[in-house]
């Protein structure tokens, strides 16, 4: 009985490209692998995901710190040197103890060049008499003058006598001088001070620093302006500025404002001791200044005795 012959198995499709290697002449057939053999592809260093993406290795994480050994705990940096009216007035103070004291000459020299330069010099707060001085004064502690400039034009406008801050009253005076610092402590001395001069002094300022000195607020510097600029004594008012030029130069060192304006008043001759402490403020704020002093337009700078002279 003849054999009967079985059609061969349908194969699956082959690829286009696979078909187009297959009809190659010469083409070879790849050797087929056996299961579990382990002849095939080598595998390299890195994986591949999808799309042949390759996969980064995972990142070796870094040694955790040591911890300090007890007792060796390592400080901080020390944060950089602060300049500023303090650091320099302190510096000013200290260098000008060990300065060489000026003579009598050169004193008067430099307070006629002074004379020559601003023969009338005049504070920079606004007022219109002895009262709006003394207030402006009180308000200026801790404060510029152009910011209480701006502060009592409103307040003065408002009230510009003893009776009439006492009737606008603690708020209104508070709300009108708010942008100044301090202000509702402020507001309070200027409000009793207003009343105590109703009460003592009739509405009127005293002369005499006892008197002003008893009033809230007001303390030696502020006196000396009042007494000064309302009545013309001549009287120094040591304030930051003054303080500073005083050391910085030499010219009356101390370590105090006290000592500094006794010093003053017992070295500069009588003839320019009412403008002197306006001639020094103003030096003070506009050329011999904390930071950066503008020795250069300095118009004493030949006689001053400060060694860091910055031209």
């Amino acid at each position: 009985m003849p054999r009967k012959i079985e059609p061969p198995e349908p194969s699956a499709p082959k690829s286009r490209t696979a078909r187009r290697v297959a009809a190659a002449p010469g083409a070879a057939a790849e050797p087929a692998t056996k299961a579990g053999s382990k002849t095939g592809p080598k595998r390299t260093a890195r994986s591949t995901g999808k799309a042949g993406a390759p996969v980064a290795e995972a990142a070796t994480p870094a040694p955790a710190p040591k911890p300090p050994r007890r007792g060796k705990t390592p400080l901080p940096p020390a944060p950089p040197p602060r300049r500023n009216k303090a650091v320099a007035n302190a510096a000013a103070a200290a260098h000008g103890k060990t300065l060489t004291a000026w003579t009598e000459d050169e004193i008067v020299e430099a307070f006629s060049r002074f004379e020559a330069q601003d023969p009338e010099p005049k504070g920079e707060l606004e007022h219109t008499d002895a009262f709006t001085l003394l207030v402006a004064v009180v308000l200026s502690a801790q404060a510029t003058d152009v910011g209480v400039n701006k502060a009592t034009r409103g307040l003065f406008a408002a009230a510009a006598t003893p009776a009439a801050m006492v009737a606008l009253g603690e708020e209104e005076v508070a709300r009108h001088i708010r942008t100044l610092g301090l202000y509702r402590n402020k507001a309070k001395n200027v409000v009793e001070l207003s009343r105590l001069l109703l009460e003592r002094h009739k509405g009127i300022v005293p002369q005499d620093r006892e008197a002003l000195e008893a009033l809230p607020g007001v303390g030696r510097k502020t006196a000396n302006v009042v007494l000064n600029i309302a009545f013309g004594s001549p009287t120094i008012a040591v304030d930051t500025h003054l303080f500073r030029v005083a050391n910085r130069t030499g010219l009356a060192p101390g370590a105090t404002p006290l000592a500094v304006e006794l010093g003053l008043e017992a070295r500069i001759p009588n003839h320019f001791k009412l403008h002197a402490h306006h001639w020094l403020i103003l030096h003070g704020r506009y050329i011999c200044k904390a930071v950066k002093p503008a020795c250069g337009r300095c118009i004493i700078a030949d006689l001053c005795r400060w060694p860091d002279k910055q031209f």
